[in-house]
C-alpha cells in the first residue's frame, strides 16, 4: 500500500518546519541535507515521533544502520502507540519477526481507508477474495456439501471485499476490524449483519465467551500482518462449528519460517502454515499457491489454505504448496 507518511506535529513550529524542509529534500534525493534537517527537528523537540521515524528511514537508505535504530528507538520512545511501525523497522535491521503493534496498523488503515477499494482493485489487481470464495466453493462441494452457511465470520474485514463474494451463500455474516475508518466504509456496503472494531484476538475471545459459533470463518490478506499463525489458527477453531472452515491468504516465501518484508508485511512459508494449521488440531484440506496482488508488476508469492474442523480423512485435499 502507498500513502503519504504519517505525521503528528511536535507542537513546536520551528521543529515542524525542519520537518518540511527535510521532507522537500527527501522527496528530491538529497538524501544527507534531510537526514540533517530531521536531525535538527528531533533536536528542537525530543518527543517529535515523525522527525525520528524519518531520520531512521533516511539513514538506513543511507547505510547507517547503527543510526537508523538509534532513531528508530527514539520514535518508539516518543510514540509508545508506534503509529510509524519504528519497531518493524528496527526487526528488520535486526534480522527478527515481532508483533505488528497495534497503533501502526490502526493508523496505517484509517489512513488509507478512503482509497482502499480502489487501490486495491485497480492499483494491485487484488486477487484474494475471489480466490477465496472460489476455494471454499470447491471445497464444500468435494465434500458433498451446500455453498451455504449459516454464519460466516469475516477477520480483518477492512471494507468488506474478502466477504462481497460470499454474502449470497451467507446468513449472518459478521466482520470486525481493528481501523474504526476501515469499519465505516464497510457498513456503507450495507453487507454485514453485525460489525465490531476491535483488535481480532481480543474478538475472539469474547465470541468463545459468548458461546458464538461460526460455519466458515474467512481472512483476506489479514495476516500479513501477524508474525506466527499459531494462536490464531487456535482461536479459531474453538468456533468452528463441527463442519467449520477456515479459510485464508497469506504471502509466501521459499524459506520454513516467517519473513518480515521490507513492504512491512510477514510472508509465511508453507510449512509455517501446515503447522499452524496441525497444532490448532485442524485438518488442512487446502493448500495452494496464489498471488493475490501484484506489486511492480510482478505477482506477490502468496498461498491459499482451507482447513476444517472436522477430523475426517483428507478426501478433499488439493494441495500443490
Amino acid at each position: 500500500m502507498q500513502t503519504a507518511p504519517l505525521f503528528t506535529s511536535s507542537g513546536n513550529l520551528i521543529a515542524d518546519r525542519r520537518y518540511d524542509y527535510a521532507r522537500e529534500l527527501d522527496k528530491r534525493g538529497d538524501l544527507a541535507g534531510a537526514a540533517d534537517l530531521y536531525a535538527q527537528a528531533a533536536e528542537i523537540a525530543p518527543g517529535f515521533a515523525s522527525a525520528w521515524f524519518a531520520l531512521g528511514a533516511v539513514r538506513t537508505q543511507l547505510g547507517d544502520n547503527a543510526g537508523a535504530a538509534a532513531a528508530f528507538r527514539a520514535a518508539c520512545d516518543a510514540d509508545p502507540h508506534d503509529r510509524h511501525g519504528a519497531a518493524l523497522h528496527l526487526a528488520r535491521l535486526h534480522g527478527d519477526t515481532v508483533a505488528m503493534p497495534p497503533g501502526y496498523v490502526r493508523a496505517l488503515f484509517d489512513q488509507y481507508a478512503p482509497q482502499f477499494d480502489f487501490s486495491l482493485t485497480e492499483g494491485l489487481d487484488y486477487r484474494a477474495p475471489a480466490l477465496l470464495f472460489e476455494t471454499v466453493e470447491k471445497t464444500v462441494r468435494r465434500a458433498g456439501r451446500p455453498a451455504r452457511f449459516e454464519a460466516m465470520l469475516d477477520l480483518g474485514c477492512g471494507t468488506g471485499l474478502g466477504a462481497a463474494p460470499f454474502r449470497a451463500q451467507v446468513v449472518r455474516l459478521t466482520g470486525v476490524d481493528l481501523s474504526a475508518g476501515m469499519i465505516a466504509q464497510a457498513r456503507k456496503k450495507a453487507l454485514y449483519d453485525r460489525l465490531e472494531v476491535r483488535e481480532l484476538v481480543e474478538f475472539l475471545a469474547a465470541e468463545l465467551g459468548a458461546a458464538t459459533t461460526y460455519d466458515l470463518v474467512i481472512a483476506a490478506d489479514v495476516f500479513v500482518y501477524l508474525p506466527d499463525l499459531s494462536a490464531m489458527a487456535a482461536a479459531v477453531r474453538r468456533l468452528l462449528t463441527p463442519l467449520g472452515l477456515f479459510a485464508f491468504t497469506v504471502e509466501t516465501h521459499d524459506g520454513e519460517g516467517v519473513l518480515l518484508r521490507d513492504t512491512l508485511r510477514y510472508a509465511h512459508g508453507a510449512a509455517h502454515v501446515r503447522n499452524a494449521i496441525e497444532d490448532a488440531g485442524l485438518s488442512l484440506v487446502h493448500l495452494q499457491e496464489a498471488a493475490t496482488r501484484t506489486e511492480k508488476n510482478r505477482p506477490v508469492p502468496g498461498l491459499v489454505a482451507v482447513a476444517s474442523a472436522s477430523t475426517a480423512p483428507r478426501s478433499i485435499a488439493n494441495s500443490s504448496a
